[in-house]
């Protein structure tokens, strides 16, 4: 354990850190630092970022994470410590970190299914909507990262959600003569927008129901914008596809309903990411004849692996990607509960805490 830390134990030092006790109640309470044991590092949380899956946990629960418990999970920060036998990182720098990383030992982690581990989400880095946070000694070796002098903060905690993005990105094909639609006009969306850019996309259209969101999604990089609530949708993606419908659709949403349309959009032999996670119990219903006859791929995609998380972080400190347009708001981490009803109201893409 360092000296640093040490004085933190000594002192009793307490910090604030939101706790998601149920569904529908978040609760801003006050606890103690905590002490980094070996391997691993305690950061003071400059920026998190409000994300999708936050807000669908805090209203319905999420099957992967505990409840009660900390919350949050976009974020980037200082070192305020470290514990015994760290060496990547000391005191003072700058770093961001995933919330989670794989085992490395079992069996879909030695089978290259690293996004899949059995231990994944058993000792996770929690807590981002709070003054610190403790990054666990497994993803301090794989997943996190020292942040470069020009480098924001805002811009290095998009890391997870862009390593999603770009395990997503490698599950189906973007580069060469194809169109590829994304039904959804989120934050997810709109950095997919700009990947499959950079892999190569022909023609890349948007599918939403929201116009300031779609404009911003013009001007990222898509070149035809469908907005759901004005437009017959499948007849729109068959007009930019000569009546075939898109190679490649991805969904972003995270509806059964939107699920199967994402389907509908499909042309024959085309493909079909479900890339945002339904609740729990979600069922969609399928046109047998389609997937059989007109030969659809459909498949899921989930989480990252350590090499999308490198290949984000490299995507993030190029400033290949336009990430910072995609936060629509600052607000102090009591204003938190205020940020998510902006985001239920659709008035907000992504919100900036600043502890």
């Amino acid at each position: 354990m360092s000296e640093r830390a040490e004085g933190a134990a000594a002192s009793g030092a307490t910090m604030r850190v939101y706790h998601l006790i149920r569904p529908g109640e978040l609760r801003l309470e006050t606890a103690e630092v905590p002490v980094p044991a070996d391997g691993e590092v305690l950061a003071r949380v400059a920026v998190a970022l409000t994300c999708g899956t936050d807000l669908k946990t805090l209203e319905r629960g999420h099957a992967r994470l505990k409840v009660p418990g900390r919350f949050g999970h976009e974020w980037a920060g200082r070192v305020e410590a470290v514990g015994a036998g760290v060496l990547s990182f000391q005191a003072g720098d700058r770093i961001v970190a995933t919330p989670t990383a794989p085992c490395g030992d079992c069996a879909y982690c030695l089978r290259g299914a690293e996004n899949l581990c059995l231990h994944l989400f058993e000792h996770m880095a929690l807590g981002a909507y709070g003054e610190y946070i403790l990054v666990p000694r497994h993803i301090v070796n794989r997943n996190a990262f020292r942040i470069p002098d020009d480098v924001p903060d805002v811009r290095a905690a998009f890391l997870e959600p862009l390593a999603c993005v770009v395990h997503g990105a490698d599950l189906v094909r973007l580069a060469g003569d194809r169109t590829v639609v994304f039904v959804g006009d989120g934050p997810v969306a709109l950095m997919f927008v700009q990947v499959a850019r950079l892999r190569g996309a022909d023609r890349v259209g948007v599918v939403g129901r929201h116009a300031q969101r779609l404009e911003v999604a013009r001007d990222l990089g898509a070149d035809l914008v469908i907005d759901g609530r004005e437009n017959d949708v499948r007849e729109a993606v068959a007009a930019l596809t000569d009546g075939l419908g898109a190679d490649t659709v991805v969904e972003c949403v995270g509806r059964s309903e939107v699920w199967e349309q994402a389907v509908a959009l499909a042309r024959r032999g085309g493909e079909v990411l479900f890339f945002g996670g339904c609740e729990t119990g979600s069922a969609v219903r399928l046109d047998t004849d389609r997937v059989h006859y007109d030969e659809l791929t459909l498949r899921g995609g989930f989480h990252y692996t350590p090499d999308s998380v490198r290949r984000a972080w490299e995507l993030i400190c190029s400033g290949a990607l336009k990430l910072e347009p995609l936060v629509s708001d600052r607000v102090r981490l009591d204003e938190l509960p205020g940020a998510f009803e902006r985001m239920r109201r659709l008035e907000a893409l992504k919100v900036a805490i600043v502890p």
